[in-house]
């Protein structure tokens, strides 16, 4: 069954899954949609109107998907390449995510980012993984901006110092939690940086002994969170 996204209270699809709908699926009047809110609730449906423009349905059944017994938070820094951080963002998302935080280093080379074309992009990638519920995601901050909101328990800050191995996050993270893990821009974060996350309790780890990308290395952690609750 087809999935589309709509905010509660709404009959009708938006007007590009309208079109998606009529013109790309040759869906009409009494075929079956699952429609979900983003926020755990999905609704099986019949179209009621098959215009292009505003298709209508009508709400046969509705089912709630509990929230996961655990949550994944990633604090990254934007790319200067767009395409990276928007790969990211899909993925994450098709992988199981909670929430993505965006912030700007003291080595960040982006210092602009529109959230539109990402929450676009987030809602493509849960309705193609079948999901019903939408990360959240936050607009760029400054770094220490965004560790004053974070209140997960579990924090971590993906970072090699060069005197001493940390531990790997797979072994750091335990499961069931509620986590944060934060990785930094191309050039890494500062020392400066790195000491006001651990003064803010976060827990230096690793999580490889490849030198990552920065969002290859977002998505490693989310990974490596959904494993340890797997």
């Amino acid at each position: 069954m087809h999935l589309f996204y709509q905010p509660g209270g709404v009959t009708y699809l938006s007007e590009d899954d309208s079109r998606h709908a009529v013109k790309t699926l040759r869906l009409g009047i009494g075929d079956a949609i699952a429609v979900t809110d983003g926020h755990g609730n999905r609704h099986s449906a019949v179209i009621t109107k098959a215009d292009a423009r505003q298709c209508t349905f009508r709400i046969t059944e509705t089912e709630t998907t509990p929230e996961r017994p655990f949550s994944i938070r990633i604090g990254v820094a934007p790319t200067k390449n767009l395409d990276r951080i928007e790969w990211f963002v899909e993925k994450a998302v098709e992988v199981g995510i909670e929430r993505i935080s965006f912030f700007y280093g003291q080595h960040s080379e982006r210092r602009v980012l529109k959230l539109e074309r990402l929450e676009k992009i987030a809602i493509a990638a849960m309705k193609q993984s079948l999901q019903s519920f939408l990360p959240q995601l936050d607009e760029a901050v400054s770094f220490s901006e965004m560790l004053k909101t974070v209140d997960e328990e579990q924090r971590f800050i993906a970072h090699l110092p060069p005197e001493s191995l940390p531990d790997y996050l797979a072994r750091a993270a335990t499961a069931g939690g509620k986590y944060a893990v934060l990785v930094g821009p191309e050039g890494d974060f500062s020392d400066k940086e790195i000491e006001e996350a651990v003064r803010g309790g976060f827990q230096i780890v690793t999580l490889g002994s490849n030198r990552l990308r920065t969002e290859t290395a977002a998505l490693t952690a989310c990974q490596i969170l959904n494993f340890v609750n797997a």
